[in-house]
């Protein structure tokens, strides 16, 4: 169902002053709002009619209503009014992350990112580290003993990756050096993904166990190389002091689940970094976010224009989100500059 002028104005109005204060808002003290020129009936008469519709709820405490997470979703959709950071601000956060960085590590610039991100928004901050391009440049075959082989994985900028494949059969030193040189000759500079389905069509041309072999070489290449990926979290203790999330031992636990784990937390940036720009999920609407009471405002970023990774600030479904985006989107973009410059 469409939303009227009238029931937006007094959605975005009771949005904002739940967010303010965090108390649940009655009729009355939106009707003493300046500009709104309702009377508290029409008031209690709109606010009933989003409540049938689900953007507003009543706790049992309290005649005020608090906004749902399909309010919070109207609202940051349709209503918000985001600002831009104030240029000292964004001079400030620049100097946590210094051009020029040939001398400065990518995961010391990941950190300082998830730093700044909770400082400036007083909640936890998390960067993605940058995927690994599952590509491979050259690899080898090294025969540890019967059925046992270590594979060696070299990546376009030299970093290796060993994997320990234990086959159903034993090869001779021949039999490895055969299929190295074809994925090498066939295969170099190419991702697994794209080696696994171009084998698919080649492999009937080949032995069958050369076959076998060459295909646990790409399947273990492709989660040897997906291993680098993690994240970086910051001020996960600033949200012990946020009453909507610290409130009950339950919330509490799933909190912390969350950062321990990592699981669907990763899920959520990978899901971030396709959608491009900046992303809210909200808890209660996102199956990605365990708590109601929590949101994640993500926005990803990128080396010489290529997104590799996705950063965000979480915090309490009743944060100030023209204020969060914005220290999402410009840390975004200042780490995707140092980066594309270290």
């Amino acid at each position: 169902m469409q939303l009227d002028q009238r029931a937006h104005t007094l959605l975005k109005a009771l949005v904002e002053r739940y967010i303010a204060d965090g108390q649940p808002v009655g009729s009355r003290a939106l009707s003493k709002l300046p500009g709104l020129e309702l009377s508290p009936a029409t008031i209690r008469n709109v606010m009933a009619d989003l409540e049938e519709m689900g953007f507003v709820a009543s706790p049992h405490t309290s005649a005020g209503r608090i906004p749902t997470p399909r309010g919070y979703r109207v609202f940051v959709d349709t209503l918000l009014t985001v600002g831009p950071i104030d240029d000292k601000t964004v001079d400030a956060e620049r100097m946590r992350l210094p051009q020029p960085l040939s001398n400065l590590q990518p995961q010391k610039l990941i950190a300082n990112a998830a730093q700044m991100l909770s400082s400036l928004s007083q909640f936890a901050g998390v960067v993605q580290s940058p995927r690994r391009e599952s590509v491979f440049q050259q690899i080898e075959f090294l025969r540890l003993g019967e059925k046992r082989i270590l594979l060696v994985i070299v990546d376009p900028r030299g970093d290796v990756q060993n994997r320990l494949l234990l086959l159903d059969q034993d090869y001779s030193p021949s039999q490895l050096t055969q299929s190295a040189n074809y994925l090498n000759q066939n295969f170099a500079g190419l991702s697994f993904d794209a080696v696994r389905k171009r084998l698919s069509g080649e492999l009937q041309q080949l032995r069958d166990d050369m076959g076998r072999l060459m295909q646990a070489a790409v399947e273990a290449g492709s989660e040897a190389m997906a291993e680098g990926d993690d994240m970086v979290i910051a001020g996960e203790r600033n949200l012990l002091s946020v009453s909507d999330l610290s409130s009950n031992m339950s919330s509490l636990r799933q909190m912390f689940e969350m950062f321990e784990q990592k699981t669907g937390l990763m899920q959520l940036l990978d899901v971030s970094s396709k959608a491009g720009g900046v992303q809210i999920f909200i808890g209660g609407e996102s199956k990605l976010v365990p708590m109601d009471e929590m949101s994640v405002v993500t926005a990803p970023y990128a080396v010489d224009g290529r997104i590799v990774g996705t950063l965000g600030v979480i915090g309490p479904t009743r944060m100030a989100y023209e204020r969060v985006i914005p220290i999402v989107d410009i840390t975004a973009k200042l780490l995707s500059n140092a980066l594309s410059h270290s």
